[in-house]
Order: C-alpha cells, then sequence, then structure tokens
C-alpha cells in the first residue's frame, strides 16, 4: 500500500454525516484550500476554493462526462470502461488537489455509485489508484446538499419553494421553506430513480421517426410522472406564488438554449430566470427532433444530444407537478454546498 501520506497530502472529510463545522474567529486563513468533488451518473466535477468573506473565491474546478451509470439499469455494475473513464478524470482532480495544497476536501458518490453492486469494489480502486476516497452519500443528503449550494438563487417570496436536481441516474425534488434572513428549512423531499442516463437508456433506444420520438417522449414523461405521485400528493395544494429553482446540467444547457448563446457562459446562465412557458417550449421542439438536429445546437453538441431529451422529460413533469410561471436557473449545488459545510455553513 506504500505511504499513505505520500498517496493523500490534503485532508479528507469521511463521514457520511459530518458534524457541521461552526465558524470560529480565525478557524480558517483566507490562503487554506478547500475542495469538493462530485462524482455523479454522468459528471466528474470538482471545484476548488478558498474563504472569502461571507463565502468562497473559486480558484480552480474541473469537469468531465464520465457516464459511469452507462449501462447499469441492464447489468446492475459499473462497467469496465465506465470505471476506466472515470479513474482518468479523478487522477486530474488528484493532481489538482495536490499542486493547489488542498487543506480539507470532501469527495462525494451518488446515485450510480448507491446501486451498483461493484460500487464498493470501485471506491477502493479509485482510492488505491488516486488518493481520494469516495464517500457514497445518500438521496437525502445529496438534495440537502444542492440546496445549501444554491438557495441564495432562489426568488424572494413567503410561500414554499421548490428546488430540483436532474441527475445522471435519479432526480431531487425538495420542498423548502425561506425565513427571511436564515438558512432556508427542509420540508420534504423526494428521490425519484430517474436521471438523463437512466431514463434514456430505459426509453430503449433512438427512434427515427418523428411519431415515434414523440410517443417515446410520452412514455418518459409518463414514467416520471408515476415516481414522483407520493411527493405530489404531499405537497401543498394551494400556493400563491410557487417559486421553483433548478440545478442540473439540464437546466443550464436549456438556459443557454433561451438565450441563443453560441456556447455555455456560467455568468448569463447561473441566476438566470426564464418563464416556465419558455422551457417548455424547447422542451417540446427538442423531443421532436432527431439526434443528429440536436448536436447541431450550440451548447448541446454531441456529448448532450442524446440525453438532453429525457431531462426535458423531467423538467416538464416537475413543471406539471409545480407550476410556476418562472424558472430560476442554478449553476451550482452538491459542490457548493460541500464547501460551505466544510467552511462552516450550518445544515438546511
Amino acid at each position: 500500500m506504500g505511504d499513505r501520506s505520500a498517496r493523500e497530502p490534503y485532508r479528507q472529510a469521511r463521514p457520511a454525516r459530518p458534524a457541521p463545522i461552526r465558524p470560529q474567529r480565525g478557524r480558517w486563513s483566507d490562503a487554506q484550500a478547500f475542495a469538493a468533488l462530485d462524482l455523479g451518473t454522468n459528471n466528474c466535477r470538482l471545484l476548488i476554493a478558498r474563504p472569502q468573506g461571507d463565502g468562497f473565491a473559486v480558484i480552480d474546478a474541473f469537469s468531465r462526462i464520465v457516464r459511469l451509470g452507462e449501462g447499469l439499469a441492464a447489468t446492475g455494475r459499473l462497467s469496465d470502461a465506465a470505471i476506466e473513464r472515470t479513474i482518468a478524470a479523478l487522477r486530474v482532480c488528484s493532481d489538482k488537489l495536490k499542486r493547489r495544497n488542498v487543506t480539507l476536501a470532501r469527495s462525494v458518490a451518488t446515485e450510480a455509485c448507491r446501486r451498483a453492486a461493484n460500487g464498493p469494489e470501485f471506491i477502493a480502486r479509485a482510492y488505491r489508484e488516486t488518493g481520494i476516497h469516495l464517500d457514497i452519500i445518500s438521496a437525502e443528503e445529496e438534495a440537502r446538499l444542492a440546496v445549501l449550494g444554491c438557495h441564495a438563487l432562489i426568488e424572494p417570496g413567503d410561500d414554499p419553494a421548490l428546488v430540483f436536481d436532474i441527475g445522471g441516474g435519479s432526480t431531487e425534488l425538495v420542498l423548502i421553506d425561506t425565513p427571511r434572513g436564515a438558512m432556508p428549512r427542509v420540508l420534504d423531499w423526494h428521490s425519484a430513480p430517474w436521471g438523463v442516463v437512466s431514463l434514456t437508456e430505459s426509453a430503449g433506444g433512438t427512434a427515427t421517426a418523428e411519431a415515434d420520438r414523440l410517443a417515446a417522449y410520452a412514455r418518459m414523461r409518463a414514467t416520471v410522472a408515476e415516481s414522483f405521485a407520493a411527493f405530489a400528493s404531499r405537497l401543498p395544494k394551494t400556493v400563491r406564488r410557487p417559486r421553483l429553482l433548478g440545478t442540473s446540467g439540464t437546466v443550464t444547457t436549456l438556459g443557454s438554449v433561451h438565450l441563443g448563446l453560441s456556447h455555455y457562459d456560467r455568468a448569463q446562465v447561473d441566476g438566470l430566470i426564464v418563464p416556465a412557458e419558455a422551457m417548455r417550449r424547447i422542451s417540446a421542439d427538442l423531443s421532436r427532433m432527431a439526434i443528429n438536429e440536436r448536436a447541431q445546437l450550440a451548447c448541446i453538441g454531441s456529448e448532450r444530444a442524446d440525453l438532453v431529451v429525457a431531462g426535458c422529460a423531467i423538467l416538464e413533469t416537475i413543471l406539471d407537478l409545480w407550476p410556476a410561471e418562472r424558472l430560476g436557473i442554478a449553476d451550482r449545488g452538491i459542490r457548493e454546498g460541500i464547501l460551505r459545510r466544510l467552511m462552516g455553513s450550518p445544515r438546511p
């Protein structure tokens, strides 16, 4: 195994539910770096930041589509090819952690590793080969971290707000109360086993005729609606002004399409407020297109062309569930939530 310190020069926060770190005067130096790594079913994403005022300043980042959960629905296991892609991305992350002299890091894995029979085996290999310890977190903690990372973008209001995170293998829905000047309070939450990868694979391939594509889209929406039913029955029946905030590749991609961007620009997308009907129109248009047509659209491209329609189906079903007139878009979530926890923010 060798000397652990040689492989792991930074300290990692390992407990599945770490105790909150309360802010203390002089505890963290502005020069100290913290890191958060989120390994999802589709993406591997890293954020490295330093404390700054009441928040933090990002000093390095990394994101790569690894499709760790590709084929998982059919086999119940992470494939060899998916593991190799992911290990390669984790090596890049490990190098960044060392170069940036990270003081404290937390790395989490979500739905793919929760579901895979060989998830623990993969976690052990990732640690051996990269020095990164991946903590497989529960769906509830995933939802709470996402809220902690993005709640600042929720529109002001007195009614409950719904925050959602469309992932690769699952979708988290969180109903929250937002007391003025206080940390949001989680009222209810739900995790559905459908994300852009799992729902795309369940749809059974790419249809060539438009009528078949539309039929597949309708089946996707029905499948997602069924998985949301229990949560839908618990939602308040009368909300004067529903507020809605989404954090995921789906909503940031559709936000880019709405703006007509030639390339993705986080500065224009993070915090964007879009009419819900505009998002429905974009979703409907994409559901009619063939995969090669979607691939030609800026900010979708070949990497997202096969998955974006499943994201649209999930988004439209959420809009049915919580009929807000406007949708807030956040290009922030789990990683930012982890960083805030590490630096001392209380739990939502």
